[in-house]
Formats: C-alpha cells, sequence, structure tokens
C-alpha cells in the first residue's frame, strides 16, 4: 500500500468471507457447518428476509411512476444498473453508481447488488450444471488453459447444492448438459409443446425443454413452493427462488458460528510476508468511516468476478507490489461473460382458444447443440438458447378501437408470440482485463476499477449463427413473421460484455502458477489460505449459467479448506 491504513483491531476469527451473495452465502454455511467461527464482510445495507421486501405485492398503480425510475434516476443514481432491469420497483437492491464508480475503457456493464444477499436477490435463477466438455475445451483447441479439475470433481458438490437450493427441472439424459437432482419441473405451455415438437422433427440434435430453474416446486424446510405471483424481482416472501437470505445464511446462522457485518468495505487482504500466509482484511465501515483489520486463519473472496479481484488488485506488499497472489501477472485477465442479445421471434398463428395462467418464473432452454460432435463450424464452443412463447396482453386492442368496439376487443387476448435470444461462451482473451485506474479513486479513497474488454473475432463469427440458428428452428416450430435481431454494435452498447451479468474470470484457476493465479481447490497459488470461489475463479466461461457452478466449487473449496485446516496444514 501506499499509504498507511491505520486501522483497530478486532476480534480473530477461523474464517472471514467477503460477500455475501450466492457464492459469499455458501461458503458462509459450509464453514460455520464444519465448526469455523465466521465473520461475513458485505458492503451492502442490511436486509431482512420478508420485512424488506417493501414493494413485493404493492400493484403498479400504487407504485410512484407506476414503478417506473425517474429521469434522473437513469441518468444518474442508476445510469449503469438502468440498463438491466432495475426498475422503481426493485431499485434497492442495486447500488447507486455514485457511490461505486468505475471507468469503462470501453463499454462494459458492470451491473451489482447492493444489500446484504447481493445479486442472489435480483438474479435470473437459472441453474444449469457444465458438463464434461467444457472443463476440456481449453485444453482441447488451445484457447486457454487447462481446467486443473474435471466434471467428476465437481458432479458430487452439484449434488450436494442441488438438494439444498432446490432446482426444477426435466432429465434429458443429455451429456452436453448433464442432468441435476431435480424437483418436478414448471410445464411449458400449449405453443411451448408445440414448437418444441417441431423442432425436434426437424432438428434431431436439438433439445428444447423447460428451463432449469432454482425455483421450488416442492417446499424445502422453511421454503415454500413457487405460487406464481411474477414479482420475483422484488424478492420472494416464501422462499420459493434461492437467496442467500432465504437459504444459506439462515444455515449459517442456526450454527450460532455466523457474525454477518453490513456496510463493511473490504479495502484490501493483508499479507504476512513471515508466515507467507493472508492475516486478514482491513475494512472501512461506510456509515462511520472507521477502519479496521480483521483477522483469520482463512480468508474466501465472493464479493463478485470484478469485486474480489479489485480487492486483489489493491492487497499491494512489497512481495506482490501488483496486487497479492500476482505473481503470474494473470490477475485482472481473461476477463469473459456471455455474449447474448442475439436471436429470433415471431408470430404463432392460430391457438387463440388457450391461453397460459399465472406467472410462471420461467422460460424453455435449447441446450448448446453445436461443435460437439461430427462437423465443426467456423468458430470454437458454443451457445444455448432461452425463449417463451406468450399471448399479446389486453392493452393491445387500446389504441385500434374505442367505445363498445373498444370494450369487446378488451376481452380477447391477442396473438401468440414466441422468441429465443442466445447466449454464447466468451473466450479467454489476455487483452480482456481489468485494472486499478492510477488516479481515480471512489469516495472510500480506494482506486476504481478500469474495464477493458470487447468481443472477439471468435465471438463474432458465432453471433451469425446465434441469429441464424434461431430463426430456422421457429420456422421449424411453425413461426411465422420470424425475424432476427442483434443488438452488438461495434464500440458501442446494446451487446456489450458484462451485460449477461456473468463476469468470469480474472483471478483464474490452474494447473500452473506461472500462467494462473488459483489452483484447483480455488487457493491462490501464491497465498494458499486466500480462496476464491466466485466468477473471478473461472477459466473459462462455457456458454451456461454459471452460478451453479459457482456453489459447487464453493462448496468443494470449504470442504478442503476445513480439512487442511484441521491437518494443521494452513
Amino acid at each position: 500500500m501506499e499509504a498507511p491504513f491505520i486501522a483497530r483491531k478486532q476480534e480473530p476469527y477461523d474464517a472471514i468471507v467477503v460477500g455475501s451473495g450466492i457464492s459469499g452465502g455458501w461458503a458462509a454455511k459450509e464453514l460455520t457447518e464444519r465448526g469455523l467461527r465466521t465473520l461475513v464482510l458485505e458492503r451492502g445495507a442490511p436486509t431482512v428476509h420478508s420485512d424488506d421486501y417493501i414493494t413485493e405485492h404493492v400493484p403498479a398503480h400504487r407504485l410512484p411512476l407506476r414503478g417506473r425510475l425517474t429521469l434522473q434516476e437513469r441518468q444518474d443514481t442508476y445510469r449503469v444498473q438502468a440498463r438491466s432491469w432495475v426498475s422503481g420497483a426493485n431499485k434497492h437492491f442495486y447500488i447507486k453508481d455514485p457511490d461505486q464508480p468505475y471507468v469503462e475503457d470501453k463499454p462494459f456493464t458492470w451491473i451489482r447488488g447492493g444489500r446484504v444477499g447481493g445479486k442472489s436477490l435480483i438474479w435470473g435463477r437459472q441453474s444449469y450444471r457444465w458438463g464434461p466438455q467444457d472443463f476440456t475445451a481449453n485444453a482441447e483447441d488451445g484457447a486457454g488453459v487447462d481446467w486443473p479439475i474435471r466434471y467428476d470433481d465437481l458432479a458430487p458438490w452439484y449434488e450436494h447444492v442441488e438438494r439444498f437450493a432446490g432446482i426444477s427441472g426435466q432429465s434429458e439424459g443429455l451429456p452436453q448438459l448433464p442432468d441435476s437432482v431435480f424437483q418436478p419441473p414448471m410445464p411449458l405451455n400449449h405453443v411451448e409443446r408445440i414448437a418444441k415438437g417441431g423442432i425436434e422433427r426437424v432438428f434431431p440434435d436439438r433439445r428444447m425443454t423447460i428451463g432449469r430453474s432454482a425455483v421450488l416446486t416442492q417446499p424445502l424446510p422453511g421454503r415454500a413452493p413457487c405460487h406464481y405471483c411474477n414479482a420475483c424481482d422484488r424478492g420472494c416472501s416464501p422462499g420459493a427462488y434461492f437467496s442467500s437470505l432465504s437459504s444459506t445464511l439462515p444455515a449459517a446462522e442456526a450454527t450460532g458460528l455466523m457474525t454477518l457485518r453490513p456496510n463493511s468495505i473490504v479495502h484490501s487482504v493483508i499479507y504476512n510476508r513471515e508466515t507467507g500466509r493472508a492475516s486478514g482484511v482491513r475494512v472501512i465501515d461506510k456509515e462511520s468511516r472507521e477502519t479496521m483489520e480483521f483477522e483469520a486463519r482463512l480468508i474466501f473472496l465472493c464479493a463478485s468476478a470484478l469485486g474480489s479481484t479489485q480487492i486483489m488488485l489493491n492487497s499491494t506488499s512489497p512481495t506482490f507490489p501488483e496486487g497479492i497472489a500476482n505473481s503470474s501477472g494473470a490477475l485482472g485477465r481473461y476477463l469473459m461473460d456471455h455474449h447474448f442479445q442475439v436471436g429470433a421471434s415471431g408470430r404463432f398463428p392460430g391457438h387463440l382458444d388457450v391461453y397460459h395462467a399465472g406467472g410462471r418464473p420461467n422460460g424453455f432452454y435449447i441446450p448448446r447443440f453445436r461443435n460437439l460432435a461430427g462437423s465443426r463450424r467456423s468458430y470454437v464452443r458454443g451457445f444455448g438458447y432461452q425463449g417463451g412463447a406468450s399471448r399479446a396482453g389486453l392493452f393491445r386492442p387500446a389504441e385500434a378501437a374505442f367505445g363498445a368496439a373498444l370494450k369487446e376487443e378488451m376481452t380477447h387476448p391477442g396473438h401468440w408470440t414466441i422468441g429465443m435470444t442466445a447466449f454464447g461462451e466468451v473466450l479467454p482473451q489476455e487483452g480482456n482485463r481489468v485494472y486499478l485506474h492510477p488516479d481515480r479513486t471512489d469516495p472510500w479513497g480506494i482506486p476504481q476499477l478500469v474495464t477493458d474488454a470487447k468481443l472477439g473475432p471468435n465471438e463474432l463469427e458465432m453471433r451469425k449463427d446465434m441469429a441464424n440458428d434461431a430463426a430456422e428452428m421457429l420456422d421449424a416450430a411453425g413461426a411465422v413473421d420470424v425475424h432476427t435481431w442483434d443488438n452488438h454494435t461495434p464500440g458501442g452498447y446494446g451487446a456489450e460484455l458484462g451485460l449477461g451479468i456473468h463476469e468470469m474470470g480474472t483471478a483464474r484457476m490452474g494447473r500452473d502458477p506461472r500462467t494462473s493465479v488459483l489452483n484447483g481447490w480455488n487457493q491462490a497459488h501464491d497465498v494458499p489460505n486466500l480462496l476464491v470461489t466466485d466468477g473471478a475463479c473461472m477459466t473459462s466461461a462455457a456458454c451456461q449459467n454459471p452460478s451453479l457452478t459457482y456453489m459447487a466449487l464453493t462448496a468443494r473449496a470449504v470442504d478442503h479448506a476445513a480439512d487442511e485446516l484441521k491437518r494443521r496444514n494452513l
């Protein structure tokens, strides 16, 4: 550190977890259940499950601006967050952008949760295992370093977290998308079932299934199944959707071994040169601005991919002048996301005698089918699709009628539409990176993160198939008036990295300490009691949503670290 950090030392713990989102919640649960006194540090505000879901079932007409952001909020307070799903009804779950600024060298959207629970309160809940091919692709095509683990290493941990989290879905027996331990699936609607038949008849190598979602269809202890209220983005009092607040943090709290400290901004990790270990973290209290140090034998960074990397880059010392555990120079590099905002949609004629009831918090999923076997495309890796079919709403006729005609039209919903958007794998490129700005700091004096990343030639070539394949599948499904879209603008916004909200890499796992930051147990090669189990650890991106893999990696890492601690190896 360039300037002294004057801090008051606190009582030591067995473990410190930085972040309380999906990975942090799992780390807290697993550590405390192994008997370790654990401090969870969260920079966001305190949040009480259910009590703080203040807009959960408030109808739109009772919300200011019917739940929309004000112009000032869109242009300033939530300038970046507004590129995603933030609204006047859920803005309290997101950060305020002026409080946590960053610098975009190239367009990059960084969406962040602003409370205890992190992005587990705002995620889409799509939960997929990665397949065996996802852990070998780097080694096979050379576009990245080899993963230090394989699917079989993670399979029992997938099962471990699935049983606790509750994943609804349909078993399909696909090697590229291994089945989870499922709760009963949510149903496809009438038109989706017809589309599924048409697509699979014309394309036998493609499968449409209901999305695999961390939303309960059967009760679990302390949690009720989904009742299709369609207010997921405002919180879920019954605990039907998995979040840290409904699930892992209560489990950790029940052990009596967790201390949760909100409003705690982690400045950096403390490195002890004599022991070669991390000894604790430096913290700024967001309310009092008091600085303090907390000590522990294990440090888990679960502050999100870029959040954890920012902390590591800011943790400098004579041993690690470029950031803790950065002897490889890989820290901050190989930033990935999923590229999307490309697909197709169309109208589905007929079937006006059927409708769908309730607000199913899920859609259909079409797993990857490109570059798996047989012919190869002009790019490597692949993509999957998420989509859905629905009927146009009751307000559709309002512009075309009035009086008795309007009343008559309002009794009939509109036609069926169907669409899908692709999520494609982004390759790990050294030039896609983040680093600390040399001059700009945030309101707490911490250097701002600079994002410098863009889609590469492989992703741009892939996007052609992502659009065209969607259109040909909708044609096969029976849709008409099919059109494709691709919102990517070179050097601009619309499909920029970060928009997928699946940031990965920047502190990747690997076999060789010269080219990676972490080993196969998520331990830093250089500092073995420092572990990173959020998206920063990922060596490649696959095309499936990554959160279930973060959960499994975290549980596995805790199990190993606790064993090593018991053996006095840490």
